[in-house]
């Protein structure tokens, strides 16, 4: 049966009875010397001189091709126009690929999805939109895109599930513009352990396979970054212990401050800073805060359920949704915001009793981490377009919030440019430096 408006805020004054807690907004005790209309000003300055950048956007091919594309103001978190309204100079556009069945015919499907979605970037800066963004490969061709006006695509690849096991694929996947991999995503692949096996305690190689450490030398050898932000402990220890060359966390924060698997434990922070690394703080809600999300989750749930029976539309979870194949998924998000739409109307009252996470929760995990290991070793990312986003940076158009916000806690321009984008680059320099040595030692 159809429920009206009243009946739907009848459910949320019910909200008042079942959250009984929320957890209060991040403060800064330092004293503000300038008036605000000052600050933001200040930020906006520092914000378009820093080159900003960001470790992870995941994407759907359906959003490039030539009638539906980055160009247009899509419902995505990330698109051209909401990079330019933002102010984000660089998205790395993410090849992802869901963990299937370790077999021939998996590892054949896989390696399929890979090469679709490189393909697909590609097309954005080479066919669809070249006079608008550019493909980078180098720490150079950012800059140097940047300083001609547009917007710069960068790849990363989330699983090395489709290397199968061939490990030329690494050269291939690396000449086609991939910078960075992880060897695991969400289940065990033939290459690493994943943090996923904390549910149970099950693991597969107990680390990284035999192939495993082949595939790390020959990201070493061809100047690709290795991306710890989803294989084990154990596996990103080892990880640590057979590189030539610094990694990287893609999209990973604090577990002192969230105790998700997916973010990096004190120890491994350490293990991180003496390796020269960088972890690329992630503004993902449910990482940054479990305890804040949950609450403002289950109070969007109440609406969210209520609307969902009165238009037919049965929820689903992320988890679930992401192993959606893409037509499914697309059919669903439709419905999904069709629901969003008429839950919009409550949004007011569900934050004034149950507050997301939001910028200020974010900069907590950025500032804790550089009190573990140094402003250096510290970057930021968003996971948008695969579950990312916080309240006031939900896409790429509020980019400037994260920015004002770390202007307000009093870091300075040259250290907003190092987490935005200095810190992460000079990563991919080291990697590449070490890649020309090695390859110049074999020939």
């Amino acid at each position: 049966m159809m429920k009206s408006t009243k009946q739907v805020s009848s459910l949320i004054l019910g909200l008042v009875v079942i959250l009984t807690s929320c957890s209060e907004q991040s403060t800064t005790d330092e004293p503000m010397e300038l008036t605000e209309t000052e600050l933001v000003e200040k930020a906006k300055g520092i914000h378009e001189r820093v080159i900003t950048l960001d470790t992870h956007d995941d994407i759907n091919t359906n959003n490039f091709v030539e009638d539906r594309n980055y160009t247009m103001d899509l419902d995505n978190q990330v698109t051209l126009p909401k990079m330019m309204a933002g102010g984000l100079d660089v998205a790395w556009f993410v090849v992802y690929t869901g963990q299937g069945e370790l077999d021939e015919q998996g590892f054949a499907k896989a390696h399929e999805n890979a090469i679709d979605k490189f393909t697909a970037i590609h097309r954005l800066a080479e066919e669809i939109a070249p006079d608008q963004i550019e493909l980078a490969y180098s720490s150079d061709d950012v800059r140097r895109i940047v300083a001609s006006g547009k917007k710069v695509a960068m790849i990363g690849i989330e699983n090395g599930y489709p290397v199968g096991t061939d490990v030329s694929n690494v050269k291939k996947f690396a000449e086609l513009g991939g910078r960075y991999m992880s060897l695991a995503h969400n289940g065990h692949s033939q290459l690493s352990d994943s943090n996923t096996g904390e549910r149970d305690s099950v693991w597969l190689h107990n680390g990284l396979s035999d192939l495993g450490r082949e595939v790390i030398a020959e990201m070493n050898k061809w100047g690709m970054m290795i991306d710890v932000s989803h294989p084990s402990k154990e596996a990103i220890r080892q990880m640590i212990e057979l590189t030539k060359a610094p990694i990287i966390a893609s999209h990973s924060s604090a577990r002192a401050l969230c105790d998700h698997s997916r973010n990096l434990d004190d120890e491994q922070l350490q293990w991180l800073k003496a390796n020269g690394g960088v972890v690329q703080t992630v503004a993902f809600s449910s990482y940054v805060s479990t305890e804040k999300h949950n609450a403002n989750r289950d109070a969007w749930g109440i609406v969210q359920d209520s609307i969902s029976e009165a238009i037919g539309f049965e929820r689903m979870s992320y988890r679930e949704v992401r192993r959606l194949p893409e037509a499914e998924m697309d059919a669903y998000m439709t419905k999904y915001r069709e629901m969003q739409a008429q839950a919009k109307p409550f949004e007011d009252r569900v934050k004034a009793m149950a507050p997301p996470v939001d910028v200020a929760d974010f900069v907590d995990h950025i500032d804790y981490l550089i009190e573990k290991i140094g402003l250096e070793h510290v970057g930021i990312s968003s996971d948008f377009d695969g579950g990312g986003g916080v309240e006031g940076w939900d896409d790429a158009s509020e980019t400037f919030n994260v920015t004002l916000e770390l202007v307000r806690r009093g870091y300075s321009e040259e250290e907003i440019g190092k987490l935005w984008s200095g810190n992460l680059l000079r990563v991919l320099d080291e990697v590449q430096a070490v890649a020309e040595k090695i390859q110049a030692s074999e020939s």
